[in-house]
């Protein structure tokens, strides 16, 4: 097999990794081809492809990582990971770690982390790699790596109470929620959302959008309920999807442009929050997305006396 084979099949896992530790996926497709470039210009043959190349974009991706970190401090509104519909990695053996490690929630409570701590988390929890391998890929010893993983396991279980990532709890909730919402059936709504329910939403200033997080059932419920009748006077639509591993819901203009994504943190039947991505530089890697601002203008032309 040739080098480019290797990669090539290697490519799927290699984006999975970066992805989870870069929670971009324009980003963590730079990775991967800076990874290519690494690996084409190194003049090494590894005895494992799979170790080498694991080893390069690890570690280009907390490069990466670290200078991104200071750019979402700047971020305009609340930052969230772009979401993703179809991840081209699969692993039977490890289903439920790979459909956790990427869900919005956990990718969401992996930027609490230190670049480094992600990555082992990310090698650890998702993909299975043991500690001797995590040592040589990020260049620590196995004992600092278990104290980075055990860190880390803490960090992210401190969050996890309030969501679970079963998939069949979160299609039942997003269906009805679906249902709750094209009926513009307010109780319903009501009936969905946790008393302390959080509404998120990501704009990067590209779009109207609420720039705070909005707290608790009743604000979100008024809210949610809001968009019912404009929504319906632009004809737009919902297309209930896997997003990042679990149901979600995308919302499309007239002409099936993407408009935005939601997710939701689903625990103890309930929705915890609600997670809206409507920056359009997130979207674009999913296809053709609508100009936000001109539907605002299209609504403000309908609704003018």
């Amino acid at each position: 097999m040739t080098g480019v084979e290797e990669f090539e099949n290697l490519r799927p896992l290699l984006f999975a990794i970066a992805y989870r530790i870069l929670g971009s996926v324009t980003e963590a497709e730079d990775a991967v081809q800076e990874t290519w470039v690494r690996y084409e210009t190194s003049g090494v043959e590894p005895d494992s492809a799979r170790a080498f190349l694991s080893t390069v974009v690890t570690r280009v991706s907390i490069n990466m990582l670290e200078s991104a970190r200071a750019r979402r401090e700047r971020y305009m509104g609340e930052w969230l990971p772009e979401p993703i519909l179809e991840e081209p990695y699969d692993d039977p053996a490890r289903s439920a770690e790979l459909r956790e490690s990427i869900s919005t929630a956990v990718l969401v409570l992996l930027e609490r982390l230190s670049p480094l701590e992600r990555a082992v988390f990310v090698l650890r929890e998702a993909f299975g790699f043991g500690f001797s391998e995590i040592a040589e890929i990020v260049d620590r010893s196995e004992a600092a790596c278990r104290q980075l993983a055990v860190r880390a396991r803490r960090h992210v279980d401190q969050g996890s109470a309030r969501f679970d990532t079963d998939p069949q709890a979160h299609e039942q909730l997003t269906a009805r929620f679906l249902t709750a919402f094209q009926d513009g059936d307010v109780d319903a709504l009501r009936d969905l959302l946790a008393a302390d329910v959080q509404l998120v939403a990501d704009s990067g200033g590209k779009a109207p959008a609420i720039r705070k997080v909005v707290v608790g059932g009743e604000k979100v419920m008024r809210l949610l309920a809001s968009f019912v009748s404009p929504m319906g006077q632009l004809g737009m639509s919902l297309e209930l999807r896997e997003i990042n591993r679990l149901p979600g819901l995308i919302v499309r203009d007239a002409d099936g442009a993407i408009v935005q994504v939601m997710t939701f943190d689903v625990a103890g039947g309930k929705i915890g929050a609600v997670r809206v991505m409507i920056n359009p530089d997130k979207l674009a890697h999913l296809g053709p997305v609508a100009d936000v601002r001109v539907l605002a203008q299209k609504l403000r032309d309908l609704q003018r006396p």
